[in-house]
């Protein structure tokens, strides 16, 4: 064997820890809240400066794994490869779309909401970690700063934000800032009785609030409300395309959500061709429940009918319990692979929830300071929909996410970087698969919840023909609230959320369908070639037990498994 043949895994290793150190620098708040605890006084640098070495590092980590010869490396290895080469061109290619300068929302991607929804959820163990979250607070001033020069620079160049949107933001900024009291960030706190001096910290954290951070969000507050929403667009050109270069940037969200090269015109007709197909499925389904397979009177008993509503939020949380429990105990029947430990299930925090979707979920961390958590979102509980809820469950939590991240987490062999890359149409598209897997493995309680599965369909199938219809065919808001009330069964302060979500975080939602779908198909595919010799239970550990992993490669694993099974 070469010399070369034996650096080269040596070399890849390297190379993968070496792009996760770039990922901690490029995102510490994030990493922390996994539990790499390393850079927990930073934040990210979102100055321009902060992105070009961002990308520089990233694009140099991609021209020496593309320099490494696959054919060196064992099949493990060679995945390795591809993740590392996948995961360093999207942070390169991820900084030139500046989304800093023109996403400014209430929601998911904007940079002060996100600050304001996680650094709460970071916990507290140890005295250093006390000390990075004071020293966190300390930077927020700077942090802001820099978020909203982006924001003037984007505007100066033409990357104008939403004004909705934007105005959204001062709007959460407001609320923020008018309960100093039931501030979030007076939230996360050292144990009592632990090493950390638990006066000492409370006081300093109050100072900081008081003397720092709150003056810093008012300020920014007021840098959106003087400088940024007088220049927002209107709810009639929401989408990327309205925006210069914004059809190219479009372009490299989609592939870098999807991890394929479909087109958004091949997506926008995929998600059309579902959202006719589901029809069937309504029908049958909603005239044993409603006695009538109109599709459009099934929409309305799901619209309009009372009864089928939340009366509190205590009573949409135990149901997600209930559901996450019985998938628990369903599971060792279908999955050879389990987490070791429990999902926990929690209201999503009262200042994230009016602009926090219906629910997601939080890994574990990787120091054991948070269990993996499903946050069920509870505002407005009555005017959210009962029907939907074991579905989201079976998604976000078991034997969805949490099964795909807290067993990633636990593939010890692998590097750091493969169980931690971030590859949404590998994790979204497991959650929407898994939502239709527990029909098969009998977890529904009913037909009721079935139309809520198939709700959850239309969503999804809506996505890609309306984060396409935005983004790439130039849509207003409107017309994409008006083509989910026809076509989905959703409420209407649903659709208005979603739809705000998709123009503040294109291409994204793209992501779980598309997933969902190959994943299906790679199934379909091996039961057919395998017969009789197909496990259900091995194909579902094959796919967990991999790490996340863009479409392509997952696909290559697949047949790597099939041709060893086929004898």
């Amino acid at each position: 064997m070469s010399n070369d043949h034996q650096t080269a895994p040596a070399a890849l290793r390297e190379l993968a820890d070496e792009l996760l150190d770039a990922q901690l620098d490029a995102s510490p708040l994030i990493f922390s809240l996994v539990g790499l605890r390393e850079r927990d006084d930073r934040l990210t640098d979102y100055t321009e400066a902060g992105g070009a070495a961002t990308r520089a590092r990233a694009g140099g980590i991609l021209d020496r794994v593309e320099a490494l010869d696959p054919a060196a490396l064992t099949a493990q290895d060679r995945v390795t490869w591809a993740v590392v080469r996948q995961q360093a061109a999207d942070a390169r290619d991820e900084v030139d779309l500046r989304a800093v300068e023109y996403t400014v929302t209430d929601a998911f991607g904007g940079a002060a909401a996100d600050l304001l929804r996680l650094l709460p959820m970071v916990g507290i163990g140890e005295p250093a970690h006390a000390e990075g979250y004071l020293a966190r607070l300390a930077a927020l001033p700077a942090a802001l700063a820099a978020v909203a020069q982006r924001h003037r620079a984007g505007i100066a160049a033409g990357r104008l934000p939403v004004r909705r949107s934007a105005q959204a933001a001062v709007d959460q900024l407001e609320r923020f800032l008018a309960d100093p009291a039931g501030d979030p960030l007076r939230g996360p706190e050292p144990a009592a009785g632990g090493d950390v001096d638990l006066a000492g910290f409370r006081a300093a954290r109050d100072r900081l609030l008081d003397e720092v951070v709150h003056p810093a969000f008012a300020g920014y507050r007021d840098a959106l409300a003087a400088d940024v929403v007088p220049h927002g667009r209107p709810d009639e050109q929401p989408g990327l395309c309205w925006l210069p270069d914004g059809e190219q940037h479009y372009a490299t969200l989609v592939r870098l959500h999807t991890t394929t090269d479909l087109t958004p015109q091949q997506l926008h007709e995929t998600g059309l061709a579902v959202i006719a197909k589901l029809a069937d499925e309504y029908a049958e389904i909603g005239s044993r429940v409603f006695g009538t397979g109109q599709v459009d009177q099934v929409f309305g008993r799901l619209r309009d009918d009372p009864a089928l509503r939340w009366s509190d939020g205590d009573e949409l949380l135990a149901a997600a319990r209930a559901a996450v429990e019985r998938a628990e105990q369903a599971a060792p029947a279908w999955f050879g692979r389990l987490p070791s430990q429990r999902c926990r299930v929690a209201p999503v925090p009262d200042a994230d929830a009016p602009g926090a979707p219906p629910a997601y979920y939080l890994q574990p961390a990787l120091d054991g300071t948070r269990p993996g958590t499903y946050f069920a979102n509870t505002y407005r509980a009555a005017e959210r929909y009962r029907y939907n809820a074991e579905a989201t469950a079976f998604h976000e939590a078991v034997p969805g996410h949490h099964f795909q991240r807290t067993i990633a987490q636990e593939l010890t062999d692998l590097p750091l970087l493969r169980r931690l890359a971030r590859v949404t149409a590998y994790t979204e598209g497991w959650g929407l698969y898994c939502e239709r897997l527990a029909d098969e493995m009998g977890l529904y309680s009913g037909d009721l919840a079935r139309l809520g599965m198939l709700c959850l369909d239309s969503m999804r199938a809506g996505r890609l023909v309306v984060d396409t219809g935005l983004h790439a065919h130039g849509w207003s808001r409107q017309r994409a609230v008006d083509y989910l009330r026809s076509h989905t069964p959703m409420s209407t302060v649903e659709i208005e959320s979603e739809v705000d979500r998709y123009i503040a975080t294109p291409g994204q939602a793209l992501a779980y369908l598309v997933g969902r779908l190959e994943i299906e198909r790679l199934r379909a595919d091996a039961t057919r070639v395998l017969d009789g010799r197909f496990d259900l239970r091995g194909f579902h550990d094959l796919v967990l037990g991999s790490g996340p992993l863009p479409l392509r490669v997952l696909a290559q694993v697949v047949q790597a498994w099939v041709d060893d099974h086929r004898g």
